[in-house]
């Protein structure tokens, strides 16, 4: 799922929900309207914030993901250049 898209799919959600709950317990229109208001300002900034904290967790399992294959990269070269050793010195020893 695209991630620019949380905040404001969690923020129509919560509202199409509060409005249906306004309507059905017959709240008068200036007191539902400030309901849903303050609904969809909350729910927009908690949109943001687990869209923050996903992106965050992305960036470390890609600086994760980056640093685990530096590290396969180096053993595989120190396996390199150590089997390159040992064929040195078994020419050598010949």
């Amino acid at each position: 799922m695209n991630r620019k898209l949380l905040p404001p799919i969690l923020m129509l959600v919560a509202g199409l929900i509060t409005s249906i709950r306004t309507f059905y317990l017959k709240y008068d229109t200036k007191t539902a309207l400030i309901i849903l208001l303050v609904v969809l300002i909350v729910f927009y900034i908690l949109g943001s914030v687990i869209k923050f904290i996903l992106d965050v967790f992305d960036k470390q399992n890609e600086k994760r993901a980056l640093d685990e294959g530096e590290v396969i990269e180096k053993a595989a070269e120190e396996e390199a250049a150590e089997g390159k050793r040992e064929a040195e010195d078994s020419v050598a020893e010949e």
